[in-house]
C-alpha cells in the first residue's frame, strides 16, 4: 500500500471586497444581494501516489499551486474536492524562517523551534551542538535572532527540522538556502535522511536537483496537472522547452 495517496485533489480560495468596503457597507449589500465574491482554484484535480524511500519533484512556475498544494498534503489546508491519505509521521519545512522570535536569542529560538515541533528538553540538551554546528551558528549562539540575516535563520530551521525522522518529509525550496557550500551539505543532509526511508517531496525551482534527487516527478501549470510519473528527466526536458518558448500547453 502507498505511503501517500492524491487522489483528485482541488483547493479553491474564495476572495471578497469586505476589507475595502467595511462592516456596515458588508451587511448592507448581503441584505440586497450585491456582495460579490471571486474564487480561485489554486489546484484543481490533482492525483499522485508514492511508496516508501520515494522522492518526489514538484515542478512548475510561480503561481502554478506548489506550495498550496503542499499544505494541504502536510495537513494544514484541507482540499475543497478530493482526498488525501497518509500513512506515518510527517515533518513539512514549508516557511522556515517563520515562528521564531526575533528578541530571543539564537539559542533560545533553537529550544522554541524544538519544542514546537514536539522535542523534547532532554533531546534539546543532547542535539544543541550538533544543530548549531550543522547551522554554523557557533559565534552568533548569544545573540538576538533578528540580527541575523536571512540565509542564517534559514539554515538554523533547516538544521533544527532535520533531527526529525520522519516517513514522510515535504521540502519547499529549503535546499536553496544558504551559500553554495551549505546547499551542498543541505543536500547531502537530505540524501542521509531519504537513505533512511523517508518519503520525500521537494518542490524546487532548480531542475538540476530535481534531475538528480527525485525518482518521480509532478509538472503544475496554474493549478493543472500537466504530467506525473518516474520519467523525470523527459518531463524536466519537457518543462525546459516549455519555459524557452519550445512547447505549448
Amino acid at each position: 500500500m502507498s505511503i501517500l495517496e492524491v487522489k483528485n485533489v482541488s483547493i479553491r480560495y474564495i476572495t471578497g471586497d469586505f476589507k475595502d468596503i467595511g462592516l456596515k457597507e458588508y451587511v448592507m449589500r448581503r441584505l440586497k444581494g450585491n456582495y460579490h465574491v471571486t474564487e480561485f482554484w489554486a489546484d484543481k484535480d490533482v492525483s499522485f501516489t508514492l511508496e516508501h524511500g520515494e522522492m518526489l519533484g514538484i515542478i512548475g512556475a510561480n503561481g502554478a499551486g506548489k506550495s498550496t498544494l503542499l499544505k494541504a498534503v502536510s495537513g494544514i489546508m484541507v482540499p475543497t474536492e478530493g482526498r488525501i491519505r497518509r500513512e506515518g509521521s510527517i515533518a513539512a519545512l514549508l516557511e522556515l524562517a517563520s515562528g521564531f522570535d526575533g528578541e530571543l536569542t539564537v539559542k533560545e529560538n533553537a529550544y522554541l523551534r524544538g519544542a514546537m515541533l514536539g522535542y523534547t528538553r532532554k533531546f534539546m540538551d543532547e542535539k544543541y551542538d550538533e544543530i548549531i554546528a550543522f547551522a554554523e551558528l557557533k559565534d552568533f549562539e548569544d545573540r538576538p535572532f533578528k540580527q541575523l540575516s536571512s540565509g542564517m535563520k534559514s539554515r538554523l530551521a533547516f538544521s533544527i527540522a532535520c533531527l526529525v525522522k520522519p516517513d514522510i518529509l515535504i521540502l519547499d525550496e529549503v535546499l536553496s538556502v544558504g551559500d553554495g557550500a551549505f546547499k551542498k551539505k543541505s543536500e547531502a543532509k537530505m540524501r542521509e535522511v531519504i537513505g533512511g526511508g523517508a518519503t520525500t517531496i521537494l518542490v524546487s525551482h532548480s531542475l538540476k536537483q530535481v534531475r538528480e534527487m527525485c525518482t518521480k516527478i509532478l509538472w503544475l501549470h496554474k493549478g493543472r496537472q500537466i504530467e506525473f510519473g518516474t520519467d523525470v528527466q523527459g518531463i524536466c526536458d519537457r518543462y525546459e522547452a516549455f519555459l524557452g518558448g519550445k512547447l505549448e500547453l
